[in-house]
């Protein structure tokens, strides 16, 4: 039987309502004299004295976290007349108009507020500010309070709650962009470059931090402005840029990392920077573990221990009990294939375990090999690795005649012991991300998927589960060690004591899988950023080493309340999490007074 139905015309949307209710007008210009307020406040003293760090005593010249209210207001400030739709502003705001200001504002005002109550705190009182605070305090919350009483960026739907704070997130959403006009080569290839480069210098700015309270100030105007500049709808068109020229980006991210080295005048900041390589990478090896065959390994740091040891027992340390100097590029190839060994070793009979009892193996293995290296000692067992104290003094490298532990002028600019050791690591990263791109987009990538997703269909199917099983354990083991070869020689010894499940300081498994979850399980970005966030926030904050687990736990709560599937999501991961009602195809609605035919019954 055919039915013939008519599809008849959509009742009228309800307008976007805004949170606290005022007229737009009044609220946009309420918006708009915060702003200017926040940011002129910054150009006054803050505080009378310079016992606070930064200086903030100076009149008509921003420094410290002044500068940070300073961007939040001026970047407000341009989102709102975006959003006013003055000319030349319009490219600001191809998604949300009124959102991103929201979000700004908030920024602005967490930054000042949580300024104001350090220095309060620091000085001993709220008498120690000078009118410069209290006008970018005043400033910042008019700011908020207009941006609030701006309508919502879209319509609220029967799955939006009545309650506050549900309407107070609402007003934070935004509509996806429409398709940007396609533009020439050239100019897109410029936009890629330009993103990249703001990104190295944003990084830059936060690793250049002298001082905690600028740090956190700074991690409060970066969490809100980039919030802001994704519900703009910015971050979507750029991402759709880096998809159309994948070459360009790779090349564009190398170049940006190439830069940074360079870019730094203290060497332990370039140290920082070379150490967040290398656990990125070792992340990056444990996402294909993890990420990509779906194996929960909780002992992943002792690969990176094999790596290490393996290089360090070949490299010429006077303390090394084998007496060989290996060349670099055989100590390298050793430690991987002793690694990759290793792998093949343990992966072998544990891998016909899934699930948790895989993960409780898997961490047996890591705590085994720290005891085992501790043994190794000439009392306990044979004389190895020199028990607890380690392998000391690795020599440095010397390839081709360059030592890696001197410092070279290169086009004018000082490169460091840091510096070499960082571009080292950074040839490293690329060909852990060649290979990991590579794998997953081959078959072999597309079968640990298929495993990850479902093993006993997968196997049904004909896929030899444990075989590829193995591979991705190897495989994930062989690129720890590699890491490894490189973190021996940058940090001078190895202990076993620096390759545990979890502890203060880095590395250690929770660690890894920390940021391969936290950054986005299956993708190249992911653990590259989860790495670097969670190791340069506790080498910044050092207040945090003995609440970093506790901190490691929340940030993961959070983020699996919010954005289960990280940072960084892949397009089935964003299906998975965010179920939209839909099948495969959007829904389609026929045109108004359009006719359609569909068979009844079943």
């Amino acid at each position: 039987m055919t039915t013939i139905t008519k599809n008849t015309p959509a009742a009228d949307t309800p307008a976007p309502a805004s949170l606290l209710p005022l007229p737009s007008t009044a609220a946009r210009i309420t918006a708009l004299a915060g702003s200017v307020l926040a940011l002129a406040g910054t150009f006054l003293a803050w505080t009378w004295t310079d016992e606070f760090p930064g200086n903030l005593t100076v009149t008509g010249y921003p420094g410290g976290l002044q500068v940070l209210t300073l961007v939040g207001s001026a970047l407000a400030l341009l989102f709102l007349l975006s959003g006013h739709g003055v000319k030349g502003l319009g490219w600001l705001t191809p998604g949300g108009t009124n959102s991103p200001v929201r979000l700004l504002s908030l920024g602005v005002l967490g930054t000042t507020g949580y300024a104001i109550g350090a220095i309060s705190t620091t000085l001993g009182g709220l008498v120690n500010l000078e009118p410069g605070a209290w006008i970018s305090g005043v400033g910042a919350l008019l700011a908020v309070i207009g941006a609030f009483g701006l309508p919502a960026d879209q319509p609220a739907d029967e799955d939006t709650g009545t309650s506050t704070w549900a309407r107070f997130r609402h007003s934070l959403t935004a509509p996806r962009p429409p398709r940007a006009k396609e533009l020439s080569s050239w100019a897109e290839i410029l936009i890629i470059i330009g993103a990249f480069a703001v990104g190295l210098y944003v990084f830059v700015y936060g690793i250049d931090t002298d001082y905690a309270e600028l740090f956190i100030g700074f991690l409060i105007t970066v969490a809100f402005g980039f919030t802001a500049i994704n519900r703009a709808g910015l971050v979507a068109r750029v991402s759709a840029l880096t998809a159309k020229h994948r070459t360009v980006t790779m090349g564009a991210a190398f170049a940006a990392a190439i830069c940074f080295p360079f870019s730094q005048s203290n060497d332990q900041f370039t140290l920082i920077g070379a150490n967040i390589l290398i656990f990125a990478t070792v992340a990056l090896g444990l996402n294909v573990v993890v990420g990509l065959a779906g194996l929960l390994d909780l002992g992943y740091v002792a690969f990176l221990g094999v790596g290490a040891y393996t290089a360090a027992l070949v490299s010429g340390s006077p303390q090394s009990s084998i007496g060989v100097h290996f060349p670099f590029w055989l100590a390298v190839l050793t430690g991987a294939a002793v690694s990759l060994l290793f792998g093949v070793v343990i992966g072998a009979p544990t891998l016909r375990l899934r699930g948790d009892y895989l993960a409780i193996v898997t961490l047996g293995f890591g705590e085994i090999f720290r005891i085992t290296m501790n043994n190794l000692n000439g009392n306990s067992g044979p004389d190895i690795t020199n028990g607890a104290q380690g392998v000391p003094n690795i020599p440095d490298l010397n390839i081709f005649g360059f030592d890696f532990g001197l410092t070279h002028a290169v086009g004018g600019f000082d490169l460091t012991r840091s510096g070499n050791y960082f571009l080292l690591m950074l040839l490293f990263t690329a060909v852990v991300v060649l290979v990991f791109r590579r794998s997953a987009d081959s078959r072999i990538g597309r079968a640990w998927v298929a495993i990850r997703e479902d093993e006993t269909a997968a196997t049904a199917m004909g896929i030899n589960g444990f075989r590829l099983k193995l591979l991705a354990f190897a495989l994930g083991a062989a690129l720890a060690g590699l890491a490894g070869t490189v973190q021996a020689h940058l940090g001078y010894s190895v202990t076993p004591e620096q390759y545990q499940f979890a502890g203060s300081v880095p590395p250690n498994s929770a660690f890894l899988l920390a940021a391969v979850i936290l950054g986005g399980m299956g993708t190249i970005g992911g653990p590259l950023i989860g790495a670097a966030l969670l190791y340069l926030i506790p080498a910044k904050l050092q207040f945090m080493q003995d609440y970093q687990l506790l901190l490691f736990g929340v940030a993961l709560i959070v983020l699996m309340r919010f954005r289960p599937e990280g940072l960084v999501a892949d397009r089935r991961k964003q299906l998975e999490f965010h179920e939209t009602g839909q099948l495969d195809v959007p829904d389609e609605k026929l045109p108004d007074g359009a006719v359609g035919i569909t068979k009844a019954g079943a």
